[in-house]
Order: C-alpha cells, then sequence, then structure tokens
C-alpha cells in the first residue's frame, strides 16, 4: 500500500538534478537547500571514506551527515521547519566504492572494470526532522555486457561519464549497456521512488 503523498512540502538538500526531476515525478513539493561540497573549501560534508568503511555503512553515514547538516543550515537561517531529505548513491564493485571520476581517463578504467559484471548501487535516503531521523537503504544489482574499448572511448567523449558515480548515467546512453537489473532503476538514478514516499509518509 503506497501511502498518501505528504502535504506539506520538505527540503531537498542536494544538487542532483536527477533527485530533482524524480521528486517532481511523484507530485512531492520541495525547496532546494544547497550545502557546500567543493573541495579545497569549507564543506558541510566530509565524504571521505573512513579506514575499513565498507560501502553500506559509508552510504547510510554520508546520507545521515547530509541530512543534519540541512538541518542546522535551517536552525542558523531560521526557516520554516519541514523535513529535510538527502541521498547519497554509490556503485561498487565488490567493496571498493566508485564515486564520481574526476576525469575522462578515470571514467574509462571504472567503465572497463563494470564491464561483463555485475556491480551493486547503493542509494541510502535520510529524512530529519527535530530530533527525529530516519533512513532507507536501497540495494540495486546491475550487470553490464562486455564493453570494447571502443564503446569506452565513444561513451566517455560524449561526456555523460562525468559528475556520476560509477562513471555512467542509467538514464542516457548507458541505458544500453545493462543486461540485467534486479532493484530500483530510480535508485540507480539517485532516489528510490518507491522507498522515498514510504519514508515521507512516516512524517
Amino acid at each position: 500500500m503506497i501511502p498518501a503523498q505528504p502535504k506539506t512540502k520538505i527540503y531537498l538538500a542536494s544538487r542532483s538534478p536527477r533527485r530533482r526531476e524524480l521528486l517532481k515525478q511523484i507530485g512531492v513539493a520541495f525547496e532546494v537547500l544547497v550545502l557546500r561540497d567543493h573541495p579545497g573549501r569549507n564543506v558541510d560534508v566530509d565524504e571521505s571514506q573512513l579506514p575499513g568503511e565498507n560501502p553500506d555503512d559509508y552510504v547510510r553515514r554520508v546520507s545521515r551527515a547530509k541530512a543534519d547538516a540541512g538541518w542546522d543550515k535551517i536552525l542558523q537561517r531560521r526557516l520554516r521547519r519541514f523535513p529535510v531529505l538527502a541521498a547519497d548513491t554509490v556503485v561498487c564493485v565488490d567493496d571498493i566504492i566508485l564515486k564520481k571520476p574526476p576525469d575522462p581517463s578515470h571514467a574509462a578504467k571504472m567503465l572497463r572494470l563494470l564491464s561483463g559484471r555485475e556491480h551493486r548501487v547503493l542509494t541510502a535516503v535520510a529524512i530529519k526532522l527535530d530530533e527525529r531521523s530516519e533512513l532507507v537503504l536501497s540495494e540495486t544489482r546491475v550487470r553490464f555486457a562486455e564493453l570494447s574499448q571502443a564503446d569506452i572511448e565513444v561513451y566517455v567523449a560524449s561526456g555523460e561519464p562525468a559528475d556520476k558515480a560509477g562513471a555512467y548515467a542509467i538514464q542516457g546512453r548507458a541505458g544500453a549497456f545493462i543486461t540485467e537489473l534486479h532493484g530500483s532503476y530510480s535508485g540507480v538514478m539517485g532516489l528510490p521512488l518507491y522507498e522515498t514516499l514510504q519514508l515521507l509518509g512516516k512524517f
């Protein structure tokens, strides 16, 4: 049973245009709360992986930290108190996290690693309101076809891998690389809609 859509609006603590599109898709009213995330400057959330931290624990911790940072901003700016929604997505092969590639050569390296094998996409969604905080984790297993060097070069040259965890966008050209998917398509995009709506229903 899908809960009724929330009447109040929320704050989205994310710069991701894909998360905005997905929230609009399910009719959730939101305002964007921008967190500082530029490397080399002050950041609101340190997204460095801790020594020995596995991908599941990492994505939960970072998502919670983003929601906490968003709530702190509401208090600092004395904004109206609506729930803060934050999310974090990682692509991982075994226990190796593939973050956003810093340059095209790293993107190509990641795609070679994903070629012909299964990987996991984890998206943690956290919501915070006052002292209350809730979190849900979505796991999707994705299998890529064997990619030729030419496939990888053409895809990297398209510019699509830039700023994407794991160096690919499922909603773009890379959709043609996927032979199997078990889990949430929208979770791979960055926000699992079913789980998000269930979580919002609690607030």
